[in-house]
């Protein structure tokens, strides 16, 4: 019996490498996580994010991914939702270790703590698989040099669509070289708002009404201590850019750092 040919790989843009999937995790129906190889000449800041995707049809069929992997990780990681019917992700929750994915090679993005100015205590504010580029950004050990406190606020709908709940909780205190370094420093603070849950509500209510200060210790948000970033849907986006600016924060930009940044490039396909 002739030996099946292994399937011929897809010729790859110029403006992406072509990486192979390691590893798949599916946390539920709605959404997953995936790792692929890192061509050694990727550079990226915790925070950014890629274009990434799938030949189809002979074409890249690709979108913008918030990387979840810090910088220093040799492979690179991400979190995506599942939309039955979108072009790519329809596609992409069916990946298998061994198939070929499209990583741009030009990251980019808002989410860096050099578009911040200087302050004491760092909130990342996520709903849903906007948590990506907080992954990385609490596995940077340069976070934790300009901050007394990060704390990473993660709403969502239901209890299992907590992604990385236990990596954060239990895993990452036990790093055996973050683990030292983020002690004291890193405050984990997940919420859900449709079914019954240590922390529920929305994370503006949770803001509004002070629980969430009380709950972590720390004192009301502030512009002159506190810097912010946001990375969730449009409509919690909108919600606490208006709450934040109401308290006199200011946007920051890679050309001018401000008391928050937020993220608008986000998967919704």
């Amino acid at each position: 019996m002739d030996a099946i040919a292994p399937r011929p790989k897809p010729a790859i843009p110029p403006a992406f490498n072509g990486e192979t999937v390691t590893w798949v995790h599916h946390w539920t129906d709605s959404q997953f996580s995936f790792r692929c190889t890192r061509d050694p000449g990727l550079r990226f800041v915790a925070g950014q994010f890629a274009m990434i995707g799938l030949m189809v049809d002979g074409k890249p069929l690709v979108r913008a991914y918030s990387i979840v992997s810090p910088p220093w990780d040799e492979e690179l990681e991400f979190l995506s939702i599942k939309v039955q019917n979108g072009p790519l992700t329809s596609r992409l929750q069916h990946i298998q270790p061994g198939d070929t994915v499209l990583i741009g090679k030009k990251p980019t993005g808002t989410l860096l703590t050099e578009n911040l100015l200087p302050g004491k205590t760092l909130w990342l504010l996520a709903t849903g698989t906007g948590l990506a580029p907080f992954m990385s950004l609490i596995r940077e050990p340069d976070v934790y040099e300009r901050y007394e406190h990060v704390v990473v606020a993660h709403t969502v709908r239901e209890v299992k669509e907590l992604a990385y709940r236990q990596y954060i909780s239990e895993e990452l205190p036990r790093h055996e070289f973050l683990g030292e370094i983020l002690a004291g420093k890193l405050l984990y603070y997940p919420s859900v708002t449709r079914e019954p849950f240590i922390t529920q509500g929305r994370i503006t209510d949770l803001i509004e009404s002070g629980r969430i200060f009380t709950d972590l210790g720390l004192p009301p948000l502030s512009p002159e201590r506190d810097r912010v970033m946001l990375c969730g849907s449009e409509a919690m986006n909108a919600d606490v850019k208006a709450m934040l600016e109401a308290r006199g924060f200011t946007e920051g930009s890679n050309s001018e750092p401000g008391s928050y940044v937020l993220e608008k490039a986000f998967v919704t396909k």
